[in-house]
């Protein structure tokens, strides 16, 4: 199965949950405001996340002068890819680490640590930079609010469900409604499923992501190697991350804190490595 057509799927299953949930316990109005609410808040992190994320991390932006290499970099794989040139900026932190933000191609910022600089030689760098690059030429931004779009709907409608059974809502005896134990069940297990499912898009992208960079660089090697150094890196380096921003980064960035695998914003860098050495481009 493809990355692109999962992603797809995905998306389709947690709008299928939106619809049945929402309407099992809020009806169609329920639903609608629950809808309401996650757009508008996604909206606004859609739009101003870049500056927000960038900030949140000390962010600093470099241009020709300031950075050569790195900049001259991520110019070429802009002008490979046939997308305007990115904001490049540089992280304050020891973990090696990347990251891109932006809603679109003409408004991206790719965001490196001063510690990836430190471990990867040229070669795993341009990798690395065109990963961060395929999520831009991806619209991975965008995917990716949708799905928090859809995923804080449901989220809303269990918190209604709940306030319905408490207040004492739902099926009367002779009411064709759901019950209320069946409300406290879906309440508590339909925000888990629709995170999962959130999760699961965040790490098909990473995959799409990988394999795009892959083609972008014109090698799939340096950007395995990469990856193995900073898998062995950000275990050994921590950093001080909000998990909200985690599924950005090209690593995981809170790997030290024992995460289990299910609720990983990332798959495993085993087998990110296997599928890119497995690919035929160099």
């Amino acid at each position: 199965m493809s990355n692109v057509f999962k992603t797809a799927l995905l998306l389709a299953v947690l709008t299928a949950m939106l619809v049945l949930i929402g309407g099992a316990i809020g009806g169609r109005h329920g639903m609608a405001i629950a809808l309401v609410m996650a757009f508008v808040m996604n909206f606004v992190s859609y739009w101003w996340s870049d500056k927000i994320v960038l900030a949140m991390y000390g962010a600093r932006p470099v241009d020709e002068a300031s950075a050569p290499d790195l900049y001259s970099m991520v110019r070429r794989l802009a002008t490979k890819a046939g997308v305007p040139m990115p904001k490049v900026y540089v992280i304050p932190s020891e973990q090696p680490n990347a990251f891109a933000t932006g809603r679109n191609p003409s408004h991206a910022a790719v965001a490196v640590t001063e510690g990836i600089m430190r471990i990867l030689d040229m070669e795993e760098l341009e990798g690395v930079l065109a990963h961060e690059m395929s999520h831009v030429i991806n619209r991975d931004v965008l995917i990716g609010t949708i799905a928090a779009t859809l995923a804080g709907a449901i989220t809303y409608l269990a918190h209604m469900a709940q306030w319905t059974a408490f207040m004492g809502g739902g099926r009367s005896d002779d009411d064709d409604g759901p019950s209320p134990i069946a409300m406290v069940l879906m309440a508590v297990i339909a925000p888990i499923a629709a995170m999962l499912v959130q999760l699961a898009v965040s790490r098909s992208r990473e995959f799409h992501a990988d394999a795009t960079g892959a083609r972008l660089a014109g090698r799939a090697y340096p950007l395995a190697k990469a990856l193995e150094k900073l898998d062995m890196a950000s275990r050994a380096i921590p950093m001080n991350a909000n998990p909200a921003t985690a599924h950005l980064f090209i690593m995981n960035p809170l790997r030290g804190e024992s995460l289990m695998r299910l609720f990983s914003t990332h798959p495993s860098t085993e087998e990110r490595i296997a599928r890119l050495r497995a690919m035929r481009i160099g």
